[in-house]
């Protein structure tokens, strides 16, 4: 039987959110984190817990850095530089940030991503996502796909949410993608190239690219990371929800950064 994955992004899509949402959805975790263990990468490691948000059980997928590989906030930091004062989900370092990111090219990253031990479904998934990436930051900065290099998704973190991602897509076996819409906020945001307006450049070129949705609501800051909107772009295989279904299953996903919203992705398994 089709296994239908309804994402409701009210609160806007990170990578982070979406392995968590996955993860209560119940995706295996020992499958996840044996595929983790077998990145070809080191400085990370993985803390996934349950914790209430807002009346709200939900599971927290964070990857935590080491000294040497910090100076991100997971996807949610694209192009920005770190963001001081933020803590990375519970867990505070105490240590001074890194400022210098290594850059990875596609081919780098899909290198990772062939090596890594998963499902040859679980691989398509990861490279398509990064795919939808490279194409977005091709076009943001005018140069030809195999010389784009990431900040953001080149930074290990990122990888591992994106692998983490297509392990637990795969895991649960999930056929068709729903979604609707996405929800971003405005304003803007201090970046290593200035002051980007939100929704940032990749997240524009992304959307409009492949004709998704996209609402601007009255929320000073980023809901909606280059990761999220990729993983939409590249797993979506409708945006019409039927007009009568049965929830199966419900799993909600944290995100890190407070913007008075519940904070959480909202995913369901349903049926017609």
């Amino acid at each position: 039987m089709d296994r239908k994955l309804y994402l409701e992004c009210n609160s806007g899509i990170s990578g982070d959110m979406t392995v968590g949402a996955l993860l209560d959805l119940g995706a295996d975790s020992h499958v996840l984190l044996d595929a983790l263990k077998s990145i070809k990468a080191d400085g990370f490691d993985i803390v996934i817990k349950r914790l209430k948000k807002r009346d709200i059980e939900c599971t927290d997928f964070d990857v935590v850095l080491d000294k040497e590989h910090d100076g991100h906030d997971h996807d949610m930091e694209y192009l920005y530089g770190h963001l001081h004062g933020e803590s990375h989900g519970d867990h505070e370092h105490g240590h001074e940030h890194h400022h210098g990111h290594h850059h990875r090219g596609i081919k780098e990253i899909y290198e990772i991503i062939d090596s890594t031990e998963m499902t040859d479904g679980a691989r398509k998934i990861a490279k398509d996502i990064f795919e939808v990436l490279a194409k977005a930051e091709s076009k943001a900065h005018e140069v030809p796909l195999e010389e784009v290099h990431f900040h953001e998704v080149g930074a290990i973190d990122s990888i591992v949410d994106i692998i983490a991602i297509a392990v637990c897509l795969d895991n649960l076996e999930i056929t068709d993608v729903i979604v609707q819409k996405l929800y971003d906020g405005k304003g803007t945001v201090r970046c290593q190239h200035g002051i980007l307006p939100v929704p940032v450049p990749a997240v524009k070129n992304i959307v409009n690219d492949n004709d998704i949705e996209l609402e601007i609501i009255d929320v000073l800051g980023e809901l909606v990371t280059p990761t999220g909107a990729a993983t939409v772009a590249a797993i979506r295989t409708t945006n019409n929800l039927p007009r009568e279904y049965k929830i199966e299953k419900t799993g909600y996903g944290n995100g890190k950064r407070d913007y008075g919203l519940d904070g959480v992705l909202k995913a369901m398994i349903i049926q017609e």
